[in-house]
C-alpha cells in the first residue's frame, strides 16, 4: 500500500479526538492558517500539517506511551528537516480544546 492510500484511509478511520480538532482548525478557521489532516511527509504520516509554517501536530493515545522512543524519534527526524512539532494528548484534546487551540495559535503566530 502506498503512503498515499495509507494517509487516506488514516483519514476515514480518524480517532475521536482527531475529528474534534479537525472541526477548530479546518477551513483557515484558526488564524487564517490551512492545515491537511493526515499529510505524509517522507516515511512518516503526520496527523496534522500547516504548510505555511512547517507545523506538524500529532495526537497521542494511550497506546503511545508504550511508544516513547518512536515518537521522539520521529519527532526529531522530523524537527532535523525544520518541521516544528507539537504534541498533545488525545484527553487534552478532548477536555481542553480551547488550551489546546491557543498553544496551536500562539505557535503560529511565533514564527
Amino acid at each position: 500500500m502506498s503512503i498515499t492510500s495509507n494517509a487516506r484511509q488514516l483519514r476515514r478511520g480518524a480517532t475521536d479526538a482527531e475529528r474534534v480538532l479537525w472541526l477548530y482548525i479546518r477551513r483557515k478557521q484558526l488564524g487564517g492558517y490551512r492545515f491537511r489532516r493526515q499529510h505524509p511527509i517522507g516515511e512518516f504520516i503526520v496527523d496534522f500539517f500547516c504548510f505555511e509554517k512547517g507545523l506538524v501536530i500529532e495526537l497521542d493515545g494511550g497506546h503511545h506511551s508504550e511508544h516513547e522512543d518512536y515518537d521522539l524519534n520521529r519527532t526529531r527526524c522530523l524537527e532535523s528537516q525544520g518541521y516544528q512539532v507539537l504534541r498533545f494528548w488525545n484527553n487534552q484534546v478532548m477536555g481542553e480544546i480551547e488550551a489546546v487551540k491557543q498553544v496551536i495559535l500562539d505557535k503560529l503566530t511565533a514564527t
